[in-house]
């Protein structure tokens, strides 16, 4: 079993938990206790002091959208953007709901509100009673400041009124005075100038002592509005909640707009003449295309988080998909024919190198051109209906989202395949020979298995890179995914926002982490020389 997880674990890439292994087992414990503190204690200990650092330093630098939030706020961050995903996929099921499950979640709901409503009222009352309650804490705190603040401002303003005097009275000697009368006078005006900005350095440092008090958090306050805008926000969610599960409720309207149909077949069958009759049947046409409108409606669900991470990782992988069939081939070739490598590398070369930011802008353009009518497009009905995409509202923002990838990422793929195929060892060639092997045979029992390592090295790179264009990618493209979340975050500029860009930037780095393990994993598989991979 030891050697079992063993080779599991080296299998991912994850060498660095054997010595954990090998002490549950026993072996050595000494030297895994040395390796262990060594590989996992350490880096443990550098996170955790990134950590403090990070929770240390951040309040002390403050931006336009506040202050550097902390790990705690990042976290609660978090917390609020999965509550908000959840909460909107809530409502989209209460919408559907019938029958017993209707009557039973609205029960749920008002069995709730029961509760929350009171408690929402309360902490609205204890919010405003803290507001009080800071503001006089602030006087307090501030009196002593701004009584050395106005007895200094008057202080001052008489001071420089006599240096003002005093200069008018140097003035006057000057005009049929001596040079050292006018000697006096300059020396007079430079020490005025002095002594001006030295009061009002001294007015400022009060106002700046003033400002921080000011500005200082009170934290019973921000106890107390985080209190009561978390209970507002569920009280709002539990309203909403019971509109959906009951005037918003599908099956309601649908049961409605049915009754109102057969008042309407009703009218037709005793009209009193033709026009009444046409315009009753007229009404009833009308009334079967609302319920058919209604048996089909859904919950317009705003974009959460979770569903752009979703919607990104399949973009991500559409790129990836396209430049890994386009690298390949193209790889096998310039690895086999040295006259097609010679050709390929002034475009490796060229294209190579150009940023996401360039190639985004020509593919949206072009996309454009083949899709001029997003809302009529077979293309697009086209890509709706393929497993992966379908739900995921393809637009041609996506399309250019993913050539973009594409475009960024072919490259380390294509270099290394072409490496893979020209380092096969010659003797391999050399059976290949002389068992008559045809191309073909050659190229799937041969070629290809033996540049499959360092294929798999390219593929791995690629997706890396396809991952970290996709975030600018969306967004300059707009496209629905993590980058458009950033984007309309950095928008927005609040402190809350601004803490849930720091959730973006973990959230990134662990999917990456993912698929970077991923391809790990696939590349060990395909390794012939057991060598490393990973660290």
């Amino acid at each position: 079993m030891k050697y079992k997880i063993l080779k599991g674990l080296d299998l991912a890439g994850l060498q660095v938990f054997d010595p954990v292994v090998r002490l549950c087992y026993g072996e050595e414990p000494q030297a895994q206790l040395r390796k262990i503190g060594q590989f996992i204690v350490i880096p443990v200990i550098t996170f955790l002091l990134f950590l403090m650092f990070w929770d240390f330093a951040g309040p002390r630098h403050t931006t336009k959208s506040g202050e550097v939030p902390t790990p705690g706020v990042v976290l609660d961050a978090a917390d609020g953007v999965l509550t908000f995903h959840q909460r909107e996929t809530i409502k989209g099921e209460d919408l559907l709901l019938s029958g017993a499950k209707r009557e039973a979640a609205l029960a749920e709901v008002e069995s709730r509100l029961t509760e929350v409503e009171p408690l929402a009222a309360a902490a609205a009352d204890h919010l405003k009673n803290t507001e009080v309650a800071a503001r006089e804490h602030l006087t307090a705190s501030t009196a002593a400041l701004n009584a050395a603040y106005r007895a200094k401002r008057l202080e001052y303003r008489d001071t420089a009124k006599a240096r003002q005097a005093e200069l008018t009275t140097l003035a006057a000697s000057v005009i049929n005075g001596t040079d050292a009368d006018r000697l006096r006078l300059l020396a007079a005006v430079d020490a005025d100038k002095a002594a001006t900005a030295r009061e009002t350095a001294e007015i400022q440092t009060l106002r700046d002592e003033r400002s921080a008090l000011e500005n200082a958090k009170y934290p019973p306050l921000i106890a107390a509005r985080a209190e009561s805008n978390a209970l507002a926000e569920e009280l709002q969610f539990l309203r909403k909640r019971r509109d959906f599960l009951t005037t918003e409720n599908r099956e309601i309207k649908v049961t409605a707009a049915t009754t109102k149909l057969a008042e309407l077949e009703t009218q037709l069958a005793t009209a009193p003449d033709a026009a009444t009759a046409v315009k009753a049947a007229a009404a009833i046409q009308q009334q079967h295309e609302i319920i058919a409108t209604l048996e089909t409606s859904t919950y317009s669900k705003p974009w959460t988080l979770p569903a752009q991470i979703d919607r990104s990782v399949r973009c991500v992988l559409v790129g990836f998909i396209v430049a890994s069939v386009i690298a390949i081939p193209f790889g096998i070739l310039c690895g086999l024919s040295r006259i097609f490598m010679a050709a390929m590398t002034p475009l490796i070369s060229l294209f190579k190198p150009v940023s996401p930011i360039v190639w985004l802008p020509i593919i949206f353009v072009i996309v454009g051109g083949f899709i001029p009518d997003p809302s009529d497009s077979a293309v697009l009905r086209f890509l709706d209906h393929i497993p992966g995409l379908a739900g995921m509202d393809v637009n041609p923002a996506f399309i250019a989202s993913a050539l973009t990838v594409t475009m960024c990422s072919l490259w380390p793929t294509l270099v290394n395949t072409a490496f893979g195929v020209a380092a096969i060892d010659k003797d391999h060639i050399n059976v290949a020979r002389v068992l008559r092997l045809g191309f073909f045979a050659r190229l799937f029992k041969i070629v290809i298995p033996s540049a499959l390592p360092l294929m798999f090295a390219g593929l791995r790179i690629s997706l890396g890179v396809g991952w970290m264009v996709l975030i600018a990618g969306e967004l300059l493209s707009s496209s629905e995914g993590i980058g458009k979340f950033v984007w309309d975050m950095f928008n927005n500029g609040s402190s809350q926002t601004f803490a849930q860009m720091f959730v973006v930037v973990f959230v990134v780095g662990f999917i990456g982490l993912l698929f970077d393990r991923i391809m790990i994993i696939l590349q060990r598989l395909v390794a012939f020389d057991g060598g490393t991979t990973a660290i």
